[in-house]
């Protein structure tokens, strides 16, 4: 797999029939290792390693319902108190992110109400904090670690 732009983190693979397999610590299964699914591991272990959110605020892969449409997030870190605090739309590597991307990622927020959104291929990061009064988001440089909020 591709050398992502994230901090060193501890990744747990394995081979399986001759595919690769990587190990999801929120799910605590193991999937196969897509392009996709690698760059979601190496975010959910950038919130909870470098950026100190608690494992259990993670939620991988939920679905919510976006104009009567069925979706699936990437991942969602909900504050117990707060409610949804940052949304995180993963691509492959391949994938770039352009304005259809922060379309998507945009249009899933009107229903999750998330304070952060970050948009990510691995390569590439996007933070955006929301800003409820005006219905808009900014970009910011990175998102807030766990004692910053």
């Amino acid at each position: 797999m591709e050398k992502l732009n994230f901090p060193h983190s501890t990744i747990s693979l394995k081979n399986k029939e001759n595919k690769p397999y990587i190990f999801d610590p929120i799910r605590k299964k193991w999937l196969v290792c897509t392009p996709e699914e690698w760059v979601r591991i190496y975010c959910i272990n950038y919130l909870i390693d470098f950026l100190a959110y608690p494992a259990s605020w993670v939620r991988v892969e939920n679905e919510i319902r976006v104009y009567q449409t069925l979706k699936r997030i990437d991942i969602l870190v909900v504050h117990p108190k707060i409610g949804n605090l940052i949304l995180v739309e993963c691509k492959a590597p391949s994938v770039k992110i352009d304005q259809k991307v922060f379309d998507q990622i945009a249009r899933y927020n009107l229903e999750v109400k998330s304070k952060y959104m970050m948009l990510t291929n691995g390569l590439n990061h996007y933070f955006c904090k929301m800003d409820d009064q005006n219905k808009r988001y900014s970009f910011i440089e990175t998102l807030p670690k766990f004692n910053g909020i």
